[in-house]
């Protein structure tokens, strides 16, 4: 990256199940998680699993999360979200892990 090439300020997200009010069906558990750094690289730990309904419900906001936002911005004041599946309850706390520079022209 050059010193002129323009850049962009992402926070790198983990996606932490918090508490499950209902019965966990997925086989998730508090504390299971995903991270998404570099704007786009998802990772799971070795050996876990995330579900994908779970994960489908907080696609949309994270990359709002991974930029800055005002104070007054109501994604701003609330970092969780909730499986869509009313069994199971599962609720996940997105997380701002770390912030990095990335060149412009290498965002997707």
């Amino acid at each position: 990256m050059s010193a002129d090439e323009p850049t962009t300020d992402l926070y790198d997200l983990r996606v932490v199940v918090e508490r499950i009010e209902g019965r966990s069906v997925c086989g998730l558990r508090p504390g299971d998680h995903f991270d998404l750094t570099e704007s786009n690289r998802l990772s799971i730990p070795a050996g876990r699993h995330f579900c994908l309904y779970a994960l489908a419900a907080c696609l949309p906001l994270l990359p709002a999360k991974q930029r800055d936002l005002s104070d007054g911005d109501w994604l701003a004041q609330d970092s969780h979200v909730a499986c869509p599946d009313p069994d199971e309850r599962v609720i996940m706390r997105i997380e701002r892990t770390g912030r990095r520079q990335i060149a412009t022209g290498e965002l997707t």
